[in-house]
């Protein structure tokens, strides 16, 4: 084992190193810019028709499976989970409270990245031979890019279906099962068949099952977590402005060892919190617009709209208040780190609650992300396999849940965090070169729409 998390170690000390950086930040930022800034100015638009969708528009019934306010559900239930609580925790403590800007930052450029999956997603899904759309990266460089870039679609389509095994399922289960027995005492093996037999009874139902699941439990807990989140900022008022004074010069500047808290250089607050903050938020990864490719929608750009919330209330909105919790408590010095830091630093400020309000939130967090990311992996086997392959894949996926939860923690954070790499390279590159599509489609929504569109063509915010 050693050997294994060695080599691993090395292969993801070059997947995430400069270049890597370079390319979610750099295309996020491309895109971000080509769209004039538009993700930003257009947050309002995207929250109205947000809510607008949680209704399939008339016409729209044949053009997907799922509502697109499920669509984004489906999608946030499966960024919306360890990495919100373990992996926020785990940026500060490795980067020190400057990897909270980094990943603030990654959030921002993220809308635009997360804003053009979805529309490419939508613009060249396909109708399967059971006649569900399907869409991803992989259809939209096979389709958008043409036959001689087929190769990267296929490695995407690899790295996600195997991926998805890390990100998505063993690393979810093993958060569980490990925040489950410190908290409770609940036996691991426990843990992980239970999360066996519930991930089972939602994935029989397919994507609507999935899509209906999300829709439920995902703005419940995101709002319960939330609220318990801001009592303890509110108990912690008066360290706010010490706690942004930290991440704003730690962002820039090294962090000094204190208390069991090892130090960090400006590098590891950049590498850790954009790390984390793409595992967390998924913008570049190329996930998610599997999930808004089903939606009901006859518009992609509508349906880019809707997706790039994810980004902003995953990130800039959940992650900040576990980050900010974390270091207004004072236990990121402590030498804690994962899902323990967060529940010490909840339980700081609501003594015999907070680490329990911690466990149940990552419980209900994790079981979602499963059931988000399962519809991702088998999406992913039926490009490079057929619709057959979807069953065996299933049962493997139900399999992994147990298995995951007693397997070494760091070892499987190492494996998904390469993975995670993997899955964003060749996204990034269709990213960049169907941007002119994304553009133009944004341009022609927004002149449509009543815009107006400056003298190069581009939309303008009113």
């Amino acid at each position: 084992m050693e050997s294994l998390t060695a080599i691993i170690g090395e292969i993801n000390g070059i997947v995430w190193g400069p270049l890597m950086l370079v390319l979610i930040l750099g295309v996020g930022l491309f895109l971000m810019l080509g769209l004039r800034l538009m993700p930003i100015l257009k947050l309002g638009t995207g929250f109205k028709l947000l809510f607008e969708g949680r209704n399939t528009k008339k016409g729209d019934e044949k053009e997907g499976e799922i509502s697109p306010f499920n669509a984004l559900m489906t999608a946030l239930s499966a960024t919306v989970g360890t990495g919100n609580i373990a992996g926020v925790a785990t940026a500060v403590f490795l980067g020190g409270p400057g990897a909270l800007f980094w990943m603030w930052c990654t959030a921002l450029v993220g809308m635009a990245t997360k804003y053009s999956e979805a529309v490419l997603a939508v613009k060249y899904r396909e109708v399967d031979e059971e006649g569900r759309h399907v869409g991803g990266p992989m259809y939209y460089i096979k389709n958008g890019l043409g036959s001689k870039w087929a190769w990267l679609g296929t490695m995407f389509a690899i790295f996600g279906a195997v991926a998805a095994f890390g990100i998505g399922n063993t690393v979810q289960s093993n958060s569980v099962a490990d925040v489950l027995h410190a908290n409770f005492g609940v036996n691991v093996w426990v843990t992980g068949v239970t999360l066996m037999v519930l991930v089972g009874a939602v994935l029989i139902g397919g994507i609507k099952r999935i899509g209906s699941v999300a829709g439920a439990l995902v703005p419940l807990m995101a709002i319960a977590y939330l609220t318990a989140g801001l009592v303890v900022l509110a108990i912690n008022a008066e360290a706010i402005p010490a706690a942004l004074d930290l991440v704003f010069t730690h962002a820039f500047t090294s962090t000094a060892a204190e208390g069991g808290f090892a130090g960090a250089a400006v590098w590891m607050a950049i590498r850790f919190g954009v790390a984390r903050g793409v595992f967390s938020n998924e913008a570049g990864l190329g996930s998610a617009p599997i999930a808004h490719a089903a939606a009901q929608t006859k518009d992609p750009v509508r349906q880019g709209l809707v997706a790039m919330l994810g980004t902003f209330i995953d990130t800039l909105i959940i992650c900040s208040i576990t980050g900010l919790v974390i270091i207004t408590s004072g236990e990121w010095t402590s030498g804690v780190s994962g899902a323990a830091l967060t529940s010490a630093a909840f339980a700081q400020a609501l003594p015999g609650l907070g680490n329990y309000l911690v466990a149940i939130s990552l419980a209900i967090f994790a079981f979602t992300t499963i059931i988000g990311w399962s519809f991702y992996g088998e999406r992913c086997v039926e490009f490079l396999f057929g619709v057959k392959s979807i069953a065996p894949y299933r049962v493997l996926w139900i399999i992994a849940v147990p298995v995951g939860a007693g397997v070494s923690l760091d070892f499987i954070w190492l494996v998904a965090d390469t993975l995670n790499a993997m899955m964003a390279i060749p996204n990034l590159i269709a990213l960049a070169l169907l941007s002119p599509v994304v553009f133009k489609l944004t341009k022609e929504f927004f002149a449509r729409n009543g815009a107006p569109v400056d003298a190069e063509g581009n939309a303008q915010s009113k």
